[in-house]
């Protein structure tokens, strides 16, 4: 069963998770002593690895019958006892407990723990930083598990482009509101690299503006200021690690047994289907009397928790949600059901828009509207699916700033994207900011944040007229994103659509008979197979055709990797290649 499968990979994830929270931990002298491995040297003359080993010595001589599952799981409950750390390894939300390895997987995970390397001597897994820099978990994160990688649609965001949208949201947001009861949220927050980053700015922030307070009373300040929702478990793991070594290190804790009781904004469950729809209040649509059949939780999350932090809207609301498509058809259609951006085959970065939205503070009579920024697909604009969010529904947003990012270079982001910068009241007349692009990345970058591309897009955001051979940086009318498709190529080429447009006696579609897709599988995996497989099976080529995909049509090229079953034959029987 899928679900089982789930369920193992999850506490098997938490087992791994665990273990290196654990490792980060004792490395970097956070526990009174090691407890599983360390260093064979650390800054202090000890043999860290060897203390560990003689700790779980003492541990077997006092408990002769347990095995190493047994030692693991008293340490895992020892930890939970230190408050800092109880909502992290607490029986209810933490899948370990639920599903424990067997003695021979919990030994297997010491001895890859304790590893040491033949040639220098050292353990192989040293997780000492002098910074304390947890971002390494984001790519643990995404590549525990494949398939959860595809499901959930792990991508981290980069470092740079944090940066860059917090430096138009969250600043701005800082200038308008101030930071008492600041409120920012990430409602696809993965393993909280925006989290992360928002807590170390609103925490110096507060330290520049009050630097005879507390750093501990200041750090859980910046910390009540920022929340977090993501509907994998372990991503949330991830998040609260990292925001409590960021907490730790900001109020000058070195212990975890001295650390205070930090609390946090964050909670696992699906962000589209659980919580409040201002945007239904305001219309008049009460909530309990949708079809809630689906908005249920899962062991691993905490209702009160979603029903809070999902149950009032923010300052400031940033992300990167998934691109994908949802394949399970009765929760395509709960997210049909809740928004009206949902429309044929769309990607999750359609309704993640409108729930973005909805999450964001409204401009009310004495009260600005809140900033809202995120980088997600650009397939919306092009594609049939999003002709429902550009054509009835942003036009009734105050969207400010369009930039094409397709050209850049953003490790692991191999789909083309766009940032959106906006506020959530209705559109002023004033333009849209556009950033078009002209030319991609000609090489890839050493330092991605340094890519001629993005630096373009950094450096000229602020000056509209601006260009060189990689991006225009134009102010448009507004009525131009108001139809879809959208186009952002820059270089003069919208202008040249527009003339185009006005002097064109006649469109393509007169002159066709067909235009668009020819066929809908409805389950691409029994039919798609890469190019040649089909041939091997011996299928004819009469029932074999070439599948054109849109990431396969550049520069006038088309590079065909993929072939679709045909089945369209009267003479043909498609069990003949199922028997």
């Amino acid at each position: 069963m899928a679900w089982r499968a789930d369920e193992v990979t999850q506490a098997a994830a938490a087992w791994v998770l665990t273990c290196v929270f654990v490792r980060f931990l004792e490395d970097n002298a956070l526990l009174d002593a090691p407890v599983l491995a360390g260093p064979v040297e650390t800054g202090e003359g000890r043999n860290a690895l060897q203390e560990a080993k003689e700790r779980m010595v003492a541990y077997f001589n006092e408990h002769p019958t347990d095995e190493e599952r047994e030692y693991l799981l008293n340490l895992f409950g020892e930890l939970e006892r230190q408050p800092v750390i109880a909502e992290l390894l607490d029986h209810r939300h933490n899948p370990l407990w639920r599903l424990p390895v067997s003695a021979d997987g919990a030994k297997a995970l010491i001895d890859f723990f304790q590893k040491i390397d033949p040639d220098s001597g050292q353990i192989v897994h040293d997780f000492t930083d002098p910074d304390w820099d947890t971002r390494f978990l984001g790519d643990l994160y995404q590549d525990l598990s494949e398939s959860v990688r595809k499901r959930y649609a792990l991508l981290q965001t980069p470092e740079f482009v944090e940066s860059f949208i917090l430096d138009h949201t969250l600043e701005k947001a800082i200038d308008t509101f101030g930071l008492e009861g600041l409120r920012l949220i990430d409602p696809t927050c993965g393993s909280g690299h925006f989290l992360l980053s928002a807590f170390e700015r609103i925490f110096n922030d507060w330290l520049r503006r009050e630097p005879g307070v507390n750093t501990r009373a200041l750090a859980q300040r910046a910390l009540d200021a920022v929340y977090g929702v993501d509907i994998n478990p372990y991503a949330v793991a991830i998040s609260r690690f990292r925001l409590l070594i960021a907490a730790m290190k900001a109020s000058g804790s070195r212990k975890i047994r001295e650390a205070p009781d930090f609390h946090f904004n964050l909670a696992c469950g699906d962000s589209l289907l659980l919580g409040r729809r201002f945007e239904w209040e305001g219309q008049g649509i009460q909530q309990d009397h949708l079809d809630d059949s689906l908005a249920h939780v899962y062991e691993t999350e905490d209702r009160e928790k979603l029903d809070r932090i999902l149950g009032q809207q923010y300052h400031v609301v940033v992300g990167n949600p998934p691109y994908i498509t949802v394949k399970d058809k009765a929760l395509n259609q709960a997210y049909r059901g809740r928004y009206t951006t949902c429309y044929r085959q769309y990607s999750l970065g359609v309704p993640f828009t409108e729930r973005f939205f909805d999450l964001t503070l409204p401009a009310k009579e004495n009260h600005p509207a809140g900033y809202l920024g995120m980088i997600t697909t650009n397939s919306f604009m092009k594609r049939e699916f999003g002709k429902h969010l550009i054509e009835k529904y942003l036009p009734n947003k105050r969207l400010t700033h369009v930039i094409d990012t397709s050209g850049a270079y953003i490790p692991g982001h191999g789909t083309p994207t766009v940032i959106l910068f906006a506020r959530n009241q209705r559109p002023k007349s004033e333009p849209v900011r556009a950033v078009l692009g002209i030319r991609g990345e000609p090489s890839t970058p050493d330092d991605a944040a340094q890519g001629q591309v993005w630096r373009s897009i950094v450096e000229l955001l602020d000056k509209p007229g601006s260009e060189n051979e990689f991006v225009s940086v134009v102010d448009q009318n507004r009525t131009l994103y108001k139809n879809h498709p959208w186009s952002l190529i820059g270089g003069g080429a919208t202008e040249v659509k527009a003339l185009l447009d006005f002097s064109a006696s006649g469109v393509l579609g007169n002159h066709l008979v067909a235009m668009g897709r020819i066929a809908h599988t409805g389950s691409d995996e029994a039919y798609f197979f890469p190019k040649g497989v089909l041939k091997r099976f011996g299928l004819s080529d009469a029932y074999v055709k070439d599948l054109v995909e849109g990431d396969t049509v550049r520069d006038w090229v088309i590079s065909l990797a993929t072939e679709t079953i045909f089945p369209y034959k009267d003479d043909w029987l498609f069990g003949r290649i199922c028997g």
